[in-house]
């Protein structure tokens, strides 16, 4: 008889053929089939469930593991160059016959144009041959390079100066930017010589260097003094104009425009430079773009407003203002090195009677902004027209109230207009 229960399950086996008979009998128990059954389903399932909780880690971990290796990998592996690191190898000759004028054009013959690929930036940069030093300045040096015959300006900037340096190749590939009066933007690349990271900025190159040193070098006659007047504020006017679309420019202020940073091309007119510390319009949200470094604009040339701290920081304005203050003082250097009849001025920097030769901002504070001082103007300059001309703006340029000053474009419209009526005589 068996006998099935809840949770037992047993078997009775009787005998009666003789006394003690049971001691003989071994009861085997017979489990049902539906027992079998459930137990072996039970085993099953526990099996599976084993497996899957088991494997299933598993296989996420092997994934994950496999797609690390894969991007570690990727960026690991080499990438195929040839020896010199440039694409200028037989299969590859994209660069091939090609000047730097000429990328220049192709690249900046549409609308929108920002300048040259960055492969083809990093390239140009790869091949340059540092020839010699040309000048040096807080953020590094500038050195004259080579490039397939033709010569660079290579600007090299120390590691800790990447903020500007970065913000200098930001500006110089705005859109729509490029210019005849603003300094030709070529490349920008960093360099890792082992021991510490250069930082790169390559332009045009101009033999006859700064305004700063052609001036102190160099004497004009009236035509190269407004030649070199209009192409400045020619330069200034672009920059600060707005240019509306769908890839329209923003207009930009310079924010240390100073004869130093303007360079003297071969035909005589110049070329604005080192836009670091240029700041930007955004009109979609009416905000001024500008970075914010340990680099502050040159001492001698802020404007007072700059010098006195009142300056609108959200009005753009007020940096356009600023920059055509600067603007009168480097048109004062021009002016004074202007040979009319054999007689001219020594060079001289802006204030160099009233200021030492490197002046604190609370110097500059008193003698601009306090005793109202500007540059002195030779009683000569009245009986000569071009100078009056240059007076007349300049003294336009640095009134202490900056709505006041002259605009670029107004700037350059008078020299140009003057210009005009010259050529006419």
């Amino acid at each position: 008889m068996t006998s099935d229960s809840r949770n037992t399950t047993f078997v009775i086996e009787c005998c009666n053929k003789e006394d003690f008979c049971n001691r003989d009998l071994k009861p085997l128990l017979h489990p049902s089939n539906n027992e079998v059954s459930s137990s072996g389903d039970d085993a099953t399932w526990v099996t599976w469930k084993m497996a899957l909780t088991i494997a299933l880690p598993i296989c996420a971990i092997c994934v994950v593991v496999m797609a690390i290796y894969h991007v570690h990998m990727t960026k690991k592996r080499p990438a195929r160059h040839f020896p010199d690191d440039s694409l200028e190898a037989p299969d590859r000759p994209i660069l091939g016959g090609v000047t730097i004028r000429d990328m220049l054009e192709m690249t900046t013959s549409g609308s929108g144009s920002v300048g040259l690929p960055l492969l083809v930036q990093r390239s140009i940069a790869r091949q340059i041959q540092l020839v010699e030093t040309i000048g040096k300045g807080r953020f590094g040096e500038v050195w004259r390079g080579r490039w397939r015959g033709e010569n660079v300006a290579v600007k090299i900037f120390s590691s800790r100066e990447e903020r500007s340096w970065f913000r200098e190749a930001e500006i110089y590939q705005t859109v729509m930017l490029r210019h005849d009066n603003i300094l030709g933007f070529i490349a920008a690349d960093n360099k890792d010589n082992g021991t510490w990271t250069q930082l790169w900025l390559i332009t045009d190159y101009h033999e006859k260097g700064s305004l700063f040193d052609y001036l102190n070098r160099s004497t004009v006659d009236t035509n190269g003094m407004i030649r070199m007047a209009l192409s400045i504020a020619t330069g200034l006017a672009h920059l600060h104009m707005e240019i509306v679309g769908t890839q329209g420019k923003p207009a930009i202020a310079h924010r240390d425009l100073k004869s130093k940073n303007i360079l003297v091309k071969t035909n005589g007119t110049c070329a604005i430079g080192d836009l670091g510390l240029a700041a930007r319009h955004d009109v979609i949200t009416d905000t001024v773009d500008i970075q914010l470094n340990n680099r502050v604009g040159t001492k001698r040339y802020m404007a007072p407003e700059v010098l006195e701290e009142t300056i609108n920081m959200n009005h753009f304005d007020s940096f356009k203002r600023a920059d055509v203050y600067a603007l009168g003082l480097i048109l004062w250097e021009i002016a004074r090195r202007c040979n009319v009849g054999g007689i001219h001025d020594e060079y001289q920097l802006p204030f160099y009677d009233l200021v030492p030769s490197d002046p604190t901002i609370e110097e500059m504070r008193k003698v601009v902004c306090t005793d109202r001082q500007r540059p002195s103007i030779p009683n000569r300059w009245q009986s000569i027209e071009a100078l009056q001309v240059m007076s007349k703006v300049m003294k336009e340029c640095w009134y202490h109230n900056a709505a006041a000053r002259l605009t670029a474009l107004r700037i350059k419209k008078s020299l140009a207009n003057y210009g005009a009526i010259d050529d006419l005589k």
